[in-house]
C-alpha cells in the first residue's frame, strides 16, 4: 500500500469544471455566458460547503465556456476567502509562461495566497493552431515551457535559454510574489515520461485518472517518488482528478448522469473513433474499481478512501460537471461532496 508524506495534512477534496455548456429546466442550451456565470456560483458554493479548492479546466471549443480560467478565478478570488483557486489545467505547450506566471502571480495577491497551477499539455488540440503553434513541436513545447515555469514560479530573477522561446538573462518578471512560490502541480494522464520529468523539476503530480481502474495508477507514483529521489528532490505531494457526480443514491447518479454522459461520450467518441457510449460501461466505471466517483455520499467516500491509501494521495478533485447537466444539479452534488462526503472521508482515513 502507498502512504501519504509522512506529517501530511489530511486530505483535500476539491472540484473541478471546464464550464461545460449545460442544459436549463426546459432542455434548452445556456449561452456560453450564462454558463461562465454560473461557474462563479459553482465556485462560492464550493467554498461555502466546506470543499477545499475549485479549478477551471481551460479549453478552446464550442461545448466549453472557459477560455481564460484565471479571469473567472480572480473573480472568484473577490467573491471568496478560504477555497484554493487554479487550473484543471492550464494548457502549457500553447502559452507563454511568462504570461502564465504573470497571471497566476496576479491571481495569488488577489486571492492572498490562494492560487494553484496545474501546468499539462491538455487533452485537445485546438489550442495550437489558435496560437499558431505547429503540433510536431508538441513534445518540445512542453518540456521547454515547463522547464522555465518551473524556474519563474518561484518569482525570482531567471537566466534561461531554449529552442523555442528568446532566452531570459537575469530578467525579473513582475509581480513579484508575497509567498516563497507558486504551487504549480504538473498534470498527467499515464506517461512514464510525463512523470519522470514532474519528479526532474521537483513538482508535485497530479493524475488524470477519466478511465480504467485507478489502482492502474500505483506503478506511475511509485516511479514519480523514486524519481524524485534519485534527483535529489524533496518529496512533493501527489493529486488525482476524477469524473463523478454525488447524489442521494448510487440509482439516481447513474440515470442523471446518463443522458448526459451519453451525448458528450457520443461526440467525443465520432471524434475520436470511439464505440457508442453505453449504459453499462457507464455502471461499470461507477463501481468500486472504476475511475468515476459518481453514486450516494458514502459511496463515493468509500471510493475515495480507496484510492488515497493505494496511491497516496493528498488531494482528490472531482470534476462535477457533465457535459450538458444542468446547474442545478450540479450545485446539489457540489453540496453533497462538501457536507457529506468530505466528512465520512476524514471520519474513514482517521480510522
Amino acid at each position: 500500500m502507498t502512504t501519504q508524506l509522512p506529517g501530511a495534512a489530511p486530505l483535500e477534496i476539491g472540484v473541478e469544471t471546464f464550464g461545460d455548456i449545460t442544459e436549463d429546466a426546459h432542455g434548452k442550451l445556456l449561452t456560453q455566458a450564462q454558463v461562465i456565470r454560473n461557474v462563479i456560483t459553482e465556485g462560492q458554493h464550493a467554498e461555502t460547503s466546506g470543499l477545499d479548492f475549485f479549478g477551471l479546466g481551460e479549453h478552446h471549443r464550442d461545448d466549453y465556456a472557459i477560455s481564460a480560467p484565471e479571469v473567472a478565478l480572480g473573480a472568484l478570488a473577490q467573491a471568496t476567502e478560504r477555497i484554493k483557486l487554479g487550473t484543471a489545467v492550464t494548457v502549457l505547450s500553447s502559452d507563454d509562461p511568462v504570461r502564465v506566471y504573470q497571471r497566476f502571480a496576479t491571481l495569488q495577491a488577489i486571492s492572498n495566497g490562494r492560487a494553484e497551477i496545474i501546468a499539462g499539455r491538455g487533452s485537445f488540440v485546438e489550442s495550437f493552431p489558435l496560437f499558431g503553434f505547429n503540433l510536431s513541436d508538441y513534445e518540445e513545447l512542453f518540456e521547454e515551457k515547463l522547464e522555465l515555469l518551473a524556474r519563474l514560479r518561484h518569482g525570482t530573477p531567471v537566466t534561461w535559454s531554449g529552442e523555442l522561446r528568446p532566452a531570459l538573462r537575469n530578467q525579473q518578471v513582475y509581480p513579484t510574489l508575497e509567498t516563497s512560490e507558486l504551487r504549480t502541480w504538473v498534470g498527467v494522464g499515464g506517461s512514464p515520461e510525463s512523470v519522470i520529468r514532474a519528479a526532474r523539476h521537483g513538482l508535485p503530480l497530479f493524475l488524470a485518472i477519466i478511465g480504467g481502474q485507478p489502482s492502474a495508477f500505483k506503478s506511475l507514483v511509485t516511479l514519480y517518488h523514486k524519481a524524485m529521489a534519485s534527483f535529489g528532490n524533496d518529496p512533493q505531494p501527489v493529486g488525482a482528478h476524477f469524473h463523478g457526480l454525488v447524489s442521494e443514491s448510487d440509482e439516481e447518479a447513474l440515470e442523471l448522469l446518463w443522458p448526459h454522459y451519453q451525448r458528450t461520450m457520443n461526440r467525443l467518441g465520432a471524434e475520436r473513433g470511439w464505440p457508442a457510449a453505453s449504459k453499462m460501461r457507464l455502471q461499470a466505471s461507477m463501481g468500486p474499481e472504476g475511475a468515476m466517483m459518481a453514486g450516494s455520499p458514502r459511496t463515493v467516500a468509500e471510493k475515495i478512501v480507496r484510492v488515497t491509501k493505494e496511491l497516496g494521495l493528498s488531494r482528490v478533485d472531482i470534476k462535477y460537471s457533465q457535459g450538458t447537466m444542468p446547474h442545478e444539479i450540479m450545485m446539489r452534488g457540489i453540496e453533497l461532496l462538501g457536507t457529506e462526503v468530505k466528512p465520512l472521508v476524514h471520519e474513514m482515513l482517521a480510522r
